[in-house]
């Protein structure tokens, strides 16, 4: 039976850095997969960044999801980078809305640890919506790893990425690349980790731990067996 999947990014291109592989692999399967995308950062920041500039980050993400096959792509306009001061229960509720739309029986959602706390907003405000007390309940949710933020996560604390789900993406890994391509403001040069360079490096390293050749490492947050 065909799943609904939804994956929740923080900003326009977590979806893809985290999981555009496994994206691809899910719609490859027949699944219908929703993306939603939660901050405007010209509500939160506008001193440097523009109306137009959110616009031409949006437009990069829509088409990279109709390359991938995206069903459809919300975006809701929460101040980043601010949610740190941002009520959690507007995020909340405004995630419920969308979840009780589309029903999705798998949930994508950034890792509560990682250095930018706006990451660590969704991820809560995600939990929050997604408790299990409505009409349907969400079975599967899983933390995806962000590289410039989960890999700088603080080491004082147990907050650090301790994936325990490997998703074999060997036959996907070039559809996430060209997929990330399409974000010309947000790709860097390698070193820098925003880089495709290092997104292949990642999902090697990855890959080889569990015997791969690519893989998308994961946390797993809720698992329901019928």
């Amino acid at each position: 039976m065909n799943k609904k999947v939804l994956v929740i990014a923080p900003h326009a291109d977590d979806e893809i850095l985290g999981c555009g592989a496994t994206i691809a692999k899910h719609i490859a399967n027949g699944d219908e997969v929703f993306v939603l995308i939660a901050t405007n950062a010209h509500y939160g920041y506008p001193e440097r960044c523009s109306k137009a500039d959110i616009q031409k980050v949006r437009n990069e993400a829509l088409s990279a999801h109709n390359f991938l096959g995206i069903k459809k792509t919300y975006f809701t306009d929460f101040p980043a980078p601010k949610l740190d001061v941002f009520p959690l229960s507007d995020i909340a509720d405004a995630f419920l809305a969308i979840f009780n739309e589309i029903k999705p029986v798998t949930l994508y959602i950034p890792h509560g640890g990682d250095l930018h706390l706006d990451h660590t907003a969704i991820y809560r405000a995600s939990l929050v919506a997604a408790r299990p007390i409505q009409e349907y309940s969400i079975e599967s949710i899983y933390v995806y790893e962000t590289l410039s933020e989960t890999n700088w996560t603080p080491l004082q604390g147990d907050q650090y990425f301790k994936p325990n789900l490997y998703i074999n993406v060997t036959d996907y890994f070039n559809k996430k690349l060209k997929s990330m391509s399409f974000f010309t403001t947000q790709i860097k040069k390698f070193p820098n980790s925003r880089s495709l360079e290092a997104l292949e490096a990642l999902a090697k390293y990855r890959g080889s731990t569990v015997g791969v050749f690519y893989a998308e490492a994961f946390m797993i947050e809720r698992e329901i067996w019928p």
